[in-house]
């Protein structure tokens, strides 16, 4: 049991960035921390790494943070995870912060089970739901199990802070308020806290998407019913007509169709568009899970008890080869 659990406070958010910019995770995590800390009577500090992140501070401000910590150097301008996790761990032994949460993107998932495990506190990683005990004040985190087919709801009782990866796009982000105040903090970064074993060589980003995932507001999914890889320029060129991404579900992943970055559902990413349609994806419960937060849902499978349509806003049976080039030439159509 870490000191007395009494003594820790506030909501602690990591903020992400890339490239000098925030995620937007971070600013869904600052909305749901905002309520979080309103439960506990506390505030939200929003926790920073990297250099230069005047503005980054600004912007954190803006969107509900209470106060902000800044670990500015030139060795965090990268990610390296054993560093940040030395870094951010001293950060929460200093603050004390009673709840701390970071987003479950593949930056997320690597860093805080380090941070968790030096700390020797819980960590429930992929997040659907948070919320505060009203007995006791606990945080009640609350995520996918069993294959996706329960939701468990899981507790730290006896340890401190409470820690979560919350999955993108299952909160809204928090409003921009420019008038808002707060207090920018500069922690210092000591080079013991640097791991020289590691060095950043360069970041790979995916080509295949020229959409981001998580962030588009139109997706166009296939599964097997494509029945081979080929067939799945068809889901591209919907896409591309839609001005979309494109996703996939697990077995056309594991198969080596596309690369994981496309696959929708629990072990892959969870979205949350204004459209997702699904071609040929029979709607196992774990691609659910992954876009059932979806605002429209549409559905084509030849198969009238597919799974999928039980939660489709409009669903098509028939062949979607049949299907997607009449809604092709309509759009094509519109389009003139």
């Amino acid at each position: 049991m870490n000191e007395n659990i009494n003594d820790y406070k506030a909501v602690l958010v990591f903020a992400e960035r890339r490239g000098g910019i925030i995620e937007g995770v971070t600013f869904e995590l600052l909305n749901k921390g905002r309520e979080l800390a309103k439960k506990r009577k506390s505030n939200v500090i929003a926790v920073i790494l990297g250099s230069s992140l005047k503005e980054n501070a600004k912007q954190l401000i803006e969107r509900g943070a209470d106060k902000v910590i800044c670990a500015d150097s030139k060795d965090l301008e990268n990610f390296i995870d054993t560093t940040y996790a030395n870094v951010l761990s001293e950060i929460i032994l200093k603050y004390k912060p009673e709840i701390v949460l970071a987003g479950s993107t593949t930056l997320g998932r690597s860093l805080l089970p380090r941070v968790a495990a030096k700390l020797k506190t819980g960590l429930t990683a992929d997040c659907t739901e948070l919320d505060i005990d009203p007995a006791d004040g606990k945080l009640l985190q609350t995520r996918p199990a069993a294959g996706g087919s329960i939701m468990a709801t899981i507790v730290t009782p006896n340890s401190r802070p409470q820690m979560s990866t919350v999955r993108h796009k299952v909160f809204k982000e928090s409003e921009i308020d420019a008038s808002r105040k707060g207090e920018v903090e500069n922690f210092e970064v000591k080079d013991e806290y640097i791991d020289r074993r590691s060095k950043y060589i360069s970041f790979k980003k995916d080509e295949s998407q020229t959409v981001n995932l998580s962030d588009a507001d139109i997706i166009v999914s296939g599964g097997r019913g494509l029945k081979q890889p080929e067939n799945f320029k068809i889901v591209h060129q919907l896409a591309e007509a839609l001005d979309g991404a494109v996703g996939a579900s697990r077995p056309v992943i594991d198969d080596g169709w596309l690369p994981f970055s496309h696959q929708v559902g629990q072990t892959g990413k969870t979205v949350s568009p204004k459209i997702y349609v699904a071609l040929g994806i029979s709607g196992a419960i774990q691609h659910i899970a992954g876009m059932k937060s979806s605002d429209v849902i549409i559905a084509v499978n030849k198969d009238e008890n597919a799974p999928i349509f039980q939660i489709a806003d409009y669903g098509i049976v028939g062949d979607l080869f049949e299907v997607v080039p009449l809604l092709l030439r309509k759009l094509k159509e519109i389009e003139k």
